[in-house]
């Protein structure tokens, strides 16, 4: 498939999973212990505190990029004091790795947190009676016994962030080899003429990255259902 890509083409390719890995490795812990949380705690709030972690997914991406784009910018809320250490998210790709991941991370706490409900909580109960820590019943017990909910959450959130749009162009705009990754691309083609072809490669590109991420997540959910029965 990329001896048929330009380097342009293969460039994007680059920086769509580059920004999709990042956002998914800042993203997992904190959404590992935000879906324990929403499985297994009950708090004063909780229904204001999950209103807020999945509001990306009801609103226009634009209103979370518009957003971003107020605190995180050159002069935004915390952009202007941050640029001062060298965090700078405006226009580049780590930008758009944020974008993505405020956009993604619903998605992946609320697989984690369904997978860890069907954890059954006597099996947890079971191992603390026999003197083992609440982080040691946990890390052996409800991680393993959640782990192919929590993979298709990351699945789900990198496939998410693949296909990231509204957020990152009104963010971090669509600067060619900083934050144009593939849904910008294909945006960027369908405004010039005669650039079908090139915009086939680039949708096939997605279908082919999208189907075998699914299809992968589906045969491992399958396969962890028949090693535990």
């Amino acid at each position: 498939m990329f001896d048929v890509l330009s380097p342009a083409e293969i460039e994007v390719l680059k920086l769509s999973c580059k920004v999709a890995g990042f956002c998914l490795i800042f993203s997992l812990i904190p959404a590992i212990i935000v879906g324990w949380i929403l499985a297994r705690k009950d708090f004063f709030g909780k229904s204001l505190f999950e209103t807020l972690i999945f509001l990306p997914l009801v609103l226009p991406p634009v209103v979370p990029g518009f957003l971003l784009l107020q605190v995180f910018g050159n002069r935004g809320f915390l952009g202007k004091y941050l640029t001062e250490f060298g965090l700078d998210f405006a226009f580049n790709w780590k930008g758009a790795v944020l974008a993505s991941a405020v956009m993604g991370f619903p998605l992946l706490v609320q697989s984690i947190r369904l997978a860890i409900e069907l954890v059954d909580q006597k099996l947890e109960m079971a191992a603390k009676t026999l003197g083992a820590s609440g982080f040691s019943t946990f890390m052996h017990v409800t991680l393993p016994l959640a782990s192919s909910g929590i993979l298709i959450g990351a699945i789900l959130c990198f496939c998410r962030s693949l296909g990231e749009f509204g957020a990152t162009i009104t963010f971090v705009g669509n600067v060619e080899g900083e934050t144009r990754t593939l849904p910008l691309a294909m945006y960027s083609l369908m405004q010039q003429p005669d650039m079908n072809h090139a915009l086939q490669r680039l949708i096939m590109i997605s279908l082919t990255v999208a189907f075998l991420a699914l299809w992968f997540a589906q045969w491992f959910h399958r396969y962890q259902k028949k090693k535990q029965s």
